[in-house]
């Protein structure tokens, strides 16, 4: 199987079959550990690629097809996405994507439409087509839709949330192709010894923006062939969900609850922050997720965890006010993590985000009774959107009772502002720095005498 029509079954998998882009694309690649390097490379973009471009790719396809996208066949429209994404942002000479399109066509069975496969991508190769010049005229929700790929109802709450300029700056951060972040395990490797190691190994590496231990590297071929992260020296995991394990402010001996802990990157941060001491509790709903963070603690080698199967909704009476921090990294919409997972803004929906509002109010009801008088509370999402961050904010302090605390002893001097001072900080998404990301910390009264 060659590299195109790898990427061709992954878009029917994913764009067909609606899984998930990221966890069908490790299993693909998984799957071919004979591929060389450049082919992973080009599978990995052209994937990727097509998925983050797909409602500008079926914009330009309409430029040049009488037939509609939605009435192609499936294999047909996924073959003209990924051909048309190579020869307007990978610069593929034209004679090689209408070969290998018009050849994949008759292979899978579809002769009798490689003509039309052969003649729409001949007219794309011909007159390519300008589009910030031939959008001028849309209105400007259906504009930057087309030119972001972003659905319009979801322009539409950028822009009431941010203003035009800001969300287009995030929409292109969306878009922009970024490095792998890292945590190093401190507990395993010094920071300078891992730069070290890494450079030697011909992996390029940058310092992180915010955290002493966070790393950008690219360059490698793939993550597991690195001894580093292998032998548990390394975690992947973005520099903005770094910053709960900083605010929790955790120390020594400390027992800290993890209601939704999956896959673990903040469990076992928090783990290192407290030096192998104290207990850090990571529970998450379904043995599943629990059996991705238990690969995450046997490969890291952390021995103040445990992994408990519980619903972050239901009630465990024997931990009322046991936790000394309680960390509440809840199920989101993920409008903030676009980036790294396209599917998000096709599948999310305006009664999704209000949903998604109410189940986190729910769990928070719920989780706030493990929290000691005077303990802690860390509440995060990976989303931009206001109702499920800084409206919870305020109804945290308002139902549950708690206080919001600065913030700023525990960030880094860039990230301060008024926000951070008043307990909560949005992190909007940067190229080439980190994810969009939200992180509050409260602290529970102690009863008064």
């Amino acid at each position: 199987m060659n590299a195109r029509e790898l990427v061709l079954e992954l878009l029917l998998e994913i764009l067909e079959e609606k899984k998930l882009s990221h966890l069908v694309l490790q299993k693909k690649l998984a799957a071919h550990p004979e591929m060389e390097k450049k082919d992973r490379a080009f599978v990995k973009r052209l994937c990727e690629g097509t998925l983050e471009r797909l409602l500008t790719l079926d914009y330009l396809l309409g430029c040049y097809s009488t037939v509609k996208v939605t009435k192609m066949k499936p294999v047909i429209r996924n073959l003209l996405r990924m051909s048309i994404y190579q020869l307007y942002y990978m610069q593929v000479p034209a004679s090689a994507v209408c070969n290998e399109a018009v050849k994949l066509a008759k292979k899978r069975g579809f002769t009798g439409l490689s003509g039309f496969v052969n003649g729409v991508l001949r007219a794309v190769a011909r007159n390519p087509v300008d589009l910030f010049e031939r959008t001028k005229e849309l209105a400007p929700k259906k504009r930057i839709s087309v030119l972001y790929s972003v659905p319009e109802w979801m322009v539409e709450s950028f822009l009431t949330w941010y203003g035009e300029t800001e969300t287009q700056r995030m929409f292109e951060a969306f878009l922009t192709p970024e490095a792998v972040t890292v945590r190093v395990n401190t507990s395993k490797i010094s920071v300078e010894d891992c730069v070290r190691q890494l450079t030697e190994q011909g992996v390029s590496v940058q310092s992180g923006s915010y955290c002493d231990t966070a790393l950008h590297i690219s360059g490698y071929d793939a993550l597991e062939r690195l001894e580093l992260f292998n032998n548990g020296s390394l975690m992947v995991q973005d520099e903005s969900s770094m910053l709960p394990a900083l605010c929790a402010g955790v120390m020594q001996g400390n027992y800290v609850i993890d209601c939704c802990a999956a896959p673990g990157g903040k469990t076992l941060h928090i783990a290192d922050l407290l030096k192998q001491t104290g207990t850090v509790s990571a529970r998450d709903v379904s043995e599943g997720k629990l059996a991705k963070i238990r690969e995450n603690l046997m490969r890291t080698g952390y021995t103040n965890v445990e992994v408990l199967l519980a619903d972050a909704g239901v009630l465990r009476t024997e931990d009322i006010e046991k936790a000394d921090v309680v960390l509440a990294d809840l199920p989101c919409s993920g409008l903030g993590i676009i980036g790294k997972k396209p599917d998000i803004k096709y599948n999310m929906t305006p009664e999704a985000l209000t949903e998604l509002q109410s189940l986190q109010r729910k769990l928070l009801s719920v989780i706030v009774q493990y929290i000691k008088p005077g303990g802690v509370l860390v509440f995060s999402t990976c989303t931009l959107n206001p109702g499920e961050n800084v409206e919870n904010v305020h109804w945290i302090e308002k139902q549950l009772g708690l206080q919001p605390e600065n913030l700023n002893p525990y960030l880094p001097e860039a990230l301060h502002s008024e926000e951070t001072k008043r307990g909560y900080l949005q992190l909007k998404p940067q190229s080439g720095c980190c994810d969009g990301f939200f992180v509050s910390r409260f602290r529970k009264r102690k009863v008064e005498n």
